[in-house]
């Protein structure tokens, strides 16, 4: 992040977000949080009080900012106080709320198949059918380069992404027969001076860019993980490829996996159901 013409706090602020490693998201983040609670006092948060962080959480809810606002809000405060200034006091003040759990809205697979039938052009296509088909994140998609594609092995290589982790996912002949015809017709205007293995697949609208996530998180509502567990993958597999440290986290789906709650026959049912008699068993005959 750019640090002139900031004050010495919030320069500060970014060494330590540096140092820590928190991506440009992370940390423009944080100092929104920060400026929005110096608008709040009208001074600087290095002069904050306990009673200032217990408004400042009362303003924010009176203000009818979301849960999940108002915990990433409070999250960049207590960085600032819990790591820059060193005010364990204070960032002691600071609490979370625990956001509810709500069952998202899943695309069935036939509404899949028809919003991929239905896909504008090649490109949109293509970037629906890795998104649904390989299970990668909006973000994930974007940034692939063509060295992350490896036909050989039908893999395609997923680098430094949540979680700053490395992983493998598959590539299936259809999205590679996509991924071929989108490269014969995708813009190459800025692959100038760019080894070939370095191009971005979906090139932005600067040099050396990327598109970005916008259009895509718009067009698709992820819901790979779902089906895969209606057509009974092993959830564990769903989890390598999505790249969850905890099995909680892929578990989620099964809340939302319609098939699979629609397949499960109800013990009513069983009761209406005859009984069957046990076999007879079959006696030895006498020995002779």
């Amino acid at each position: 992040m750019r640090t002139h013409a900031v004050t010495p706090l919030r320069h500060r602020m970014i060494e330590d977000m540096n140092a820590r490693k928190l991506c440009a998201g992370t940390q423009r983040g944080h100092i929104h949080s920060c400026k929005r609670f110096a608008v709040f006092l009208n001074r600087s948060p290095d002069t904050a009080t306990t009673e200032d962080i217990r408004r400042f959480q009362l303003h924010l809810a009176e203000a009818g900012v979301s849960i999940c606002n108002r915990n990433r809000i409070m999250t960049g405060v207590r960085f600032l106080f819990r790591v820059t200034l060193r005010r364990l006091d204070l960032a002691a003040e600071i609490y979370h709320i625990r956001e509810p759990q709500k069952i998202p809205l899943v695309m069935s697979p036939d509404e899949t198949r028809r919003l991929l039938a239905v896909a504008s052009n090649l490109k949109v296509r293509t970037l629906l059918s890795l998104g649904y088909g390989c299970g990668l994140r909006a973000s994930e998609v974007v940034r692939l380069k063509v060295k992350h594609i490896d036909s050989a092995q039908k893999v395609i290589r997923i680098e430094q992404s949540k979680g700053r982790k490395d992983r493998n996912v598959m590539l299936s002949p259809e999205t590679l027969g996509l991924l071929r015809q989108w490269w014969k017709a995708r813009p190459s205007r800025y692959d100038a001076g760019t080894p070939v293995a370095e191009r971005w697949l979906f090139p932005g609208n600067g040099r050396g860019k990327p598109m970005t996530t916008r259009q895509l998180s718009r067009l698709f509502h992820h819901s790979l993980a779902t089906h895969l567990l209606e057509r009974g993958t092993d959830i564990r597999i769903i989890q390598a490829l999505l790249g969850h440290d905890k099995l909680e986290t892929t578990a989620r789906y099964t809340r939302v996996a319609t098939g699979m709650i629609a397949g499960v026959e109800s013990p009513l049912d069983l009761l209406s159901q005859p009984r069957k008699k046990p076999k007879k068993s079959r006696k030895d005959p006498p020995p002779a």
